[in-house]
């Protein structure tokens, strides 16, 4: 077998193999770099309530987002078309997913903050294909993720819990 055929057989699964490690390194770092944003970002309470309780008084309100556009890697791509191509879950994207979202929260909350607020209700989150992959126009290249809501100051500042709930059993 000549030394070309041998090389072109290799060179397949060794850039597989590189994006993989490559990808999964990248991915470690930027869930690392998304604990210690999301520690800073504590002090903003974002809820999913539609309206405000009884005995809130917010003194100021603004819309607040936070988005990211995320697309996946060359290894992520791969895999799941093979996972396709038998069906079933594709979990490949979901750490790419979890990381968008969580991220976008915190720039969503990092908003409400640099405008002084304490408090965001009414959060939502949105989801949307960005780029495409192929020259066809088909699948999936990028995604962004939106997260939204209404940022609101207290009178008194932040809410804070009466009292822990007692343990159920």
């Amino acid at each position: 077998m000549p030394i070309e055929v041998l090389i072109n057989l290799l060179a397949t699964p060794a850039v597989l193999f590189g994006t993989w490690v490559t990808g999964r390194m990248i991915e470690r770092r930027h869930f690392e770099d998304l604990l210690r944003l999301e520690s800073g970002a504590v002090e903003v309470l974002a809820l999913t309530l539609e309206d405000l309780p009884v005995g809130w008084n917010p003194v100021a309100t603004d819309l607040v987002m936070g988005n990211v556009v995320i697309s996946q890697d060359y290894f992520k791509r791969f895999a799941a078309t093979l996972k396709g191509m038998v069906g079933g879950r594709i979990g490949v994207y979901e750490p790419l997913l979890e990381r968008a979202r969580r991220e976008a929260l915190v720039r969503m909350k990092e908003d409400a903050r640099s405008r002084g607020h304490d408090t965001i209700i009414n959060v939502r989150i949105e989801t949307a294909p960005l780029a495409r992959s192929r020259g066809d126009g088909q699948g999936t290249g990028g995604v962004e993720i939106l997260a939204f809501g209404t940022a609101v100051t207290l009178a008194g500042g932040r809410p804070r819990p009466a009292r822990a709930l007692p343990p159920v059993g």
